[in-house]
């Protein structure tokens, strides 16, 4: 088997399996050698033409589900193996995260020539549908008769759709999906609810975050998160490479906590101090996110919770944060006993984490210290009004839930605290 990948309509490279069964991605020389060529991974450079080492592996499965469950039920709708990267995309891959597409062979005149173009618009009652079935199973995404697959990263349920600014529809070919749409999980009540409310929260202390709302489908609701990686110009819709930190440091999704052997912040650091066109900023913004996460007990803040967008001119910036949410405000959840995805100094457990942690990890991450920790201290102080303040706005948004009260006062009390271990050292 044979994909050929594609970016802004051209084919870059092709991919197919080497004799022992691993894949192995190969660029075409014009891409190579381009001005305007963005490198599938950083870690697959366009200074070498054939990669076949693991870190194919990882730039592969780092684009499919990380739920056995949506590949066992992808595998068994496609009659193949859902250990085979390849054949998996080989149906879902023309729309992943990025720019890239993978298309078969037999398909590749018809998406670059556009005949392959489509769009199947959505009622909002097929729309509860999906939901109601993607919340009952999240390999139901999309089904078997419709125009055009995707495939995203991830083990939460979510579909990927395109609105036109109209109208809800499945895409197909050159079309891409431009928002991602989430229905409650069933393990913690209140997911719509804690996801928007943290996102918001993040962007009204300068954080870059995708941009999203609550929305309701008849009796289903789900959190739709515009995609950062699509963007209209000129009245046409183009895909935004980019890459999560697992994948550009050849790490498998299995690993992505840091206490598994994933990336953890010096790892991170460094990537962004190699590769970023802005590498300060972007690593003051990196030891700001880790703040904002251990403020608002955000503990699935992985290294696949972070991505890099790639340009041409080796233009590499951290992407927006998205994926945030609290685990405060869950009593099965014990705060003393919660960690962090990433080591802070010493420290995974959110309770042990103090300013010698924070301060070792500023000078980890090659940051004053002295300035990261003023930082801190204004958020800390910053962050319970802020929070207060969106809990009114949501709710005017027609939003109720429970927990926006319980993410307030746990923030609020987790600010205090940090403000009284920063003052007391």
């Amino acid at each position: 088997m044979r994909l050929l990948a594609l970016i802004e309509h051209q084919v870059i490279g092709h991919l197919a399996s080497d004799p022992h069964g691993l894949p192995r991605f190969t660029y075409t020389p014009d891409w190579q050698h381009s001005n305007s060529a963005i490198p599938l991974s950083l870690n697959l450079p366009l200074s070498k033409e054939d990669h076949r080492t693991e870190a194919v592996d990882a730039v592969l499965w780092g684009l499919l589900p990380d739920n056995e469950a949506t590949l066992q039920r992808w595998a068994s709708r496609f009659q193949v193996s859902p250990r085979n990267p390849l054949a998996l995309l080989s149906h879902v891959g023309e729309d992943c995260a990025g720019a890239v597409q993978f298309v078969t062979e037999a398909r590749l005149e018809d998406v670059l020539s556009g005949a392959s173009d489509a769009i199947e618009p959505l009622t909002d009652g097929e729309l509860e549908a999906r939901l109601r079935r993607l919340r009952q199973d999240v390999g139901a995404a999309r089904q078997v008769d419709d125009v055009g697959q995707f495939s995203l990263a991830g083990a939460q349920a979510k579909i990927a759709l395109l609105h036109d600014g109209q109208q809800w529809a499945i895409p197909a070919g050159r079309i891409p999906t431009t928002h991602i749409l989430k229905p409650p999980s069933g393990e913690y009540d209140g997911f719509v609810e804690n996801e928007l409310f943290c996102l918001r929260l993040a962007r009204s202390i300068g954080l870059p975050t995708a941009s999203a709302q609550a929305m309701r489908f008849g009796d289903e609701t789900a959190i739709c998160v515009e995609r950062y990686d699509r963007i209209g110009s000129d009245g046409r819709l183009l895909r935004i490479h980019q890459e999560d930190v697992c994948q550009a440091l050849g790490v498998m999704p299995q690993i992505k906590y840091q206490n598994q052997g994933g990336p953890g912040p010096a790892a991170l650091s460094q990537l962004l101090w190699t590769h970023s066109s802005r590498a300060r900023q972007d690593v003051e913004t990196l030891f700001q996110a880790l703040v904002f996460n251990h403020l608002i007990g955000g503990t699935d803040a992985h290294a696949k919770n972070y991505s890099l967008l790639l340009g041409q001119h080796r233009q590499v910036r951290l992407a927006p944060l998205y994926d945030i949410s609290s685990a405060l405000p869950h009593p099965q959840l014990q705060q003393r006993k919660i960690k962090m995805a990433m080591k802070v100094g010493s420290h995974y457990r959110w309770w042990d984490i103090g300013p010698g942690d924070w301060r070792q990890l500023a000078e980890t991450l090659r940051l004053d210290a002295m300035t990261c920790l003023a930082w801190m201290e204004m958020a800390a102080s910053d962050l319970p009004d802020q929070a207060r303040d969106l809990a009114v706005v949501l709710r005017q948004e027609g939003l109720a839930h429970p927990v926006l009260d319980a993410l307030v006062d746990a923030i609020a009390a987790s600010c205090q605290r940090m403000r009284t271990l920063l003052q007391s050292n």
